[in-house]
């Protein structure tokens, strides 16, 4: 999910506030320590030099997940990978590999990936803890995802050597697990390797006793002692020391850290509401420290290395928009400029792919230039929902041309025959077609001379817009690239102290059309030489969460980009796609999730899919993700089937996940006993916590249904949010999500806007549009077709007011919108332009 960590092994020095989920796991477990770290001694590693360690010296980072100021500093080179292409599509049979293993048969693209190395790998399950019960030796777990860069550097330096291997083979089963597939398990082991030393990412590396509880992790480990560290033989051969002659201790403290652990993550509350004020100061709180932290040279929240983190920006035109409401015109003003700029900077930023869309994983220096090139979905989909709200906010369409960028790349390159959608694509290819070396960004970046080759008398235009040198510009930071391994290399950025675009236009005698037509033309020939590059690896596993988050985002802008001016033009990669053609693909993609990954019977989720289900069931994200993006499927306009799925899916969600007594969801039914942690998340981090999502999702159904319905989802949500009240009143920029479920179960009506009429019209369409045209995170759009009967009867059994408002403002050929708020409606309307004024007024519904 997130970016590797670059951090060498067992002595972590990232800041805490870097942690993943489970907000800030030092705070929580600062009591285990002196027990944990027992375990240190155990294995003779206590005397360890400070970690001024071998990957901290490096150009990349650990995942970061909420920005904040100190980042460690980098000073070694990056690693080019001797690698194979995509291990899951190679033709080489069985045969034809030196070796082979159980991963062979798995359908993970990591896992397979693995498959070939003479480490005798086993996948999670029974299978592999009863071969280490049967030999009684200690399990080595190793969890990454196929796109790790540091992942690849660890198989390569490590499970592709014969001597590792042995070491492995000799003295220990070896587990695979792909964190994507089983993120159940990674949070376990990445929960207590965050505990004992502060910090965590992937690859991970976990020794277990043979009834799976933790004995001592680390991250990533070279293969040989460096910097007066221990490499990974050393590790291997200590611990294996260890177990054979302190096993009973090893143990008896593995068993002591995961009790301890589960005490730590016993969240729960005796309450089943917050306490009066927590919502309105833990949405100040975090707008006011997400502030203390703006860039305001570079824009973003934090400095470098800088993530895209989008909860961050719902937050603040979340609480931009209730300042709006309240008449603090000047905050409003001032937080959503941070907004918008940071916006603009991400996308004429080199983390942004100028040539085919869509955004890269994060940016390593603070100017938004030299990305971590990996391309994740998670990424996609929020990101394109933040351009969309900027859009609906100010009319520009620089931000509706940006989320069109991102959707349009996931459409013709992440987008399966069947509309399910892809994880994630490598930041590693190979520099030449058949080349066994794999480099970071090299499917990317670009010499000045290729782009002279390529355009011809029109390269001097796009060389002066986009910052190209003949040495190469990643020099804009001392953090771009400390190592020259771009060296006469450009990665495309459009600089915030360069000319206006109609300065240069001016400069070469040409119209501002002229020059922007140029200039997409120039990337449309840039981008059909790099395809003919080696592309990077595709993960096309589709896992049910992170495509929950892309079908919110598509069913979104099939109504919000209505609201582009006509006559508005696109240029190369965006291509103009028909607004209601994103709906298309959302849907296809929900069908797909409800075909292939939902048992009707049981109506329960599998996680996610490769050739076929995985035997992972759905956890909290799945359905929560999903929920979300089924919801928004529904308000922009999808059939009532949608939201009938999302209310047996939230059934389905509370049946599994929900602690029905101490409030709150847990990531995993419990059902597994090879799972030994179940956690409630309520970190907001590079993806939204399931609880903080399902607070929302529990706020909008409230919103929809009636009496009894209404007030369960309420009851929950309240609960819910009562179970992370101390966060929310401690560390409130860890969770900026829930901050604003917090706020939106304080506001007390939602505005509810319906439209009534023949859903196959034109009109009916517009109408949905202008329902959709302002940004109002505190309104509910339902819309029924008194003709279909369907819609009738769902209405008439779950909210008889929405069928008798049907039924009272049906008119043959006319589409009719009413605005509900605090139990009246306004009187209906049959045109655009008055919807609009009705939902401009002033909202009532914000808290004070």
């Amino acid at each position: 999910m997130y970016a590797c960590q670059r951090t060498h092994s067992l002595l972590l020095t990232q800041p805490i506030h870097s942690l993943p989920s489970s907000s800030f796991l030092l705070l929580r477990f600062s009591s285990m320590l002196p027990r944990l770290t027992h375990k240190l001694k155990l294995l003779h590693l206590h005397s360890l030099p400070p970690p001024s360690s071998f990957l901290l010296r490096r150009r990349h980072y650990p995942p970061q997940f909420s920005k904040f100021p100190y980042y460690p500093s980098s000073s070694a080179p990056f690693l080019p990978l001797k690698l194979p292409m995509a291990s899951s599509s190679s033709s080489l049979s069985h045969s034809q590999h030196k070796h082979s293993n159980r991963l062979a048969s798995e359908q993970s693209p990591y896992l397979l990936q693995h498959a070939h190395n003479p480490v005798d790998w086993y996948p999670w399950g029974e299978e592999a803890f009863a071969e280490a019960r049967r030999r009684d030796v200690p399990i080595f777990l190793s969890i990454g995802y196929s796109t790790c860069h540091w992942c690849h550097v660890m198989e390569v330096e490590s499970f592709e050597d014969e001597g590792v291997a042995k070491l492995l083979n000799d003295g220990f089963v070896s587990i695979k697990v792909d964190r994507e597939e089983r993120p159940d398990v990674d949070k376990v082991y990445m929960t207590y390797v965050q505990a004992l030393y502060g910090g965590g990412g992937w690859p991970l590396s976990v020794f277990l006793s043979p009834d799976l509880k933790p004995l001592m992790g680390g991250t990533y480990f070279p293969p040989e002692d460096k910097y007066g560290r221990p490499g990974f033989k050393t590790i291997l051969r200590k611990v294996k020391e260890a177990w054979d002659s302190k096993k009973d201790l090893l143990v008896k403290s593995g068993a002591a850290a995961i009790e301890q652990l589960s005490e730590a993550l016993s969240a729960s509350s005796v309450s089943d509401k917050l306490s009066d004020g927590v919502p309105d100061d833990a949405l100040r709180l975090c707008a006011e420290q997400l502030s203390e932290t703006y860039d305001s040279k570079f824009g973003g929240f934090g400095s470098a290395p800088k993530f895209p983190r989008p909860v961050e920006t719902n937050l603040m035109l979340y609480h931009s928009k209730k300042l709006d409401d309240t008449g603090k015109l000047d905050g409003a003003n001032a937080n959503r400029e941070m907004v918008f700029f940071t916006l603009k900077s991400m996308a004429k930023g080199g983390i942004h792919d100028h040539i085919g869309g869509g955004f890269h994983r994060y940016s390593v220096d603070e100017c938004w230039h030299v990305p971590h090139f990996e391309k994740m979905l998670y990424d996609q989909g929020q990101i394109a929902n933040v351009y969309l709200d900027a859009f609906s906010i100010t009319k520009d369409t620089f931000y509706s041309c940006v989320a069109r960028d991102i959707l349009d790349y996931l459409r013709r390159d992440m987008i399966g025959p069947d509309g399910e959608i892809f994880s994630a694509e490598d930041a590693d290819s190979a520099e030449t077609e058949g080349a066994t070396r794999k480099k970071e960004g090299a499917f990317y970046i670009w010499s000045r001379k290729e782009v002279e080759d390529i355009l011809g008398e029109h390269a001097d235009i796009f060389i002066e817009h986009y910052y190209i040198k003949q040495s190469g510009n990643c020099d804009l930071s001392s953090m771009s690239d400390p190592h020259d391994e771009f060296k006469g290399k450009n990665v495309l950025i459009e600089r915030e102290e360069s000319k206006d675009p109609s300065e240069i236009a001016s400069k070469y005698s040409m119209s501002i059309e002229t020059y922007k037509d140029i200039l997409g033309e120039c990337r449309r020939k840039l981008f059909e030489v790099r395809s003919r590059r080696a592309r990077p690896h595709l993960d096309d596993k589709v896992i049910v969460s992170w495509n929950g988050l892309v079908i919110s985002s598509l069913a979104r802008a099939s109504k919000i980009l209505l609201g582009e001016a006509e006559g508005t033009k696109f240029y190369f990669p965006v291509v103009g796609t028909e607004p209601k053609e994103y709906m298309q693909i959302a849907e296809k993609a929900a069908l797909f999730i409800k075909k292939q990954l939902h048992n009707a019977e049981t109506q329960r989720l599998n996680h996610s899919f490769r050739n076929s289900p995985s035997k992972a069931p759905g956890f909290l994200d799945d359905y929560a993700f999903l929920i979300s993006g089924l919801l928004d499927l529904y308000e922009f306009g999808g059939g009532i089937n949608w939201l009938q799925w999302a209310i047996e899916l939230q059934g389905t969600q509370d049946a599994l996940f929900l602690d029905g007594d101490g409030g709150g969801y847990f990531n995993n039914t419990g059902e597994d006993t090879s799972v030994l942690l179940r956690v409630k998340e309520d970190h907001d981090g590079a993806e939204p916590s399931g609880n903080s999502v399902s607070a929302i999702n529990l706020i909008r159904l409230a919103s929809m249904l009636a009496e009894s319905k209404a007030e369960h989802y309420k009851r929950n949500a309240e609960h819910l949010l009562a179970v992370f009240e101390k966060r929310l009143k401690a560390l409130p920029m860890a969770v900026p999500l829930m901050c604003c479920a917090a706020d939106m179960l304080r506001v007390p009506s939602r505005k509810q806007v319906v439209v009534v009429g023949e859903r196959n019209s034109e009109e009916f369409e517009r109408m949905l549009a202008a329902a959709h045209a302002s940004y109002d995170p505190n309104k509910t759009v339902l819309h029924i077709d008194p003709n279909n009967k369907e819609e009738m009867e769902f209405w008439e059994q779950n909210n008889s007011n929405i069928a008798l408002m049907a039924k009272n403002n049906h008119a043959a050929n006319k589409v009719v919108a009413l605005v509900c708020q605090n139990f009246t409606c306004s009187p209906p309307v049959t045109d655009q332009s008055s919807l609009d004024a009705l939902l401009s007024k002033k909202s009532s519904s914000s808290s004070t």
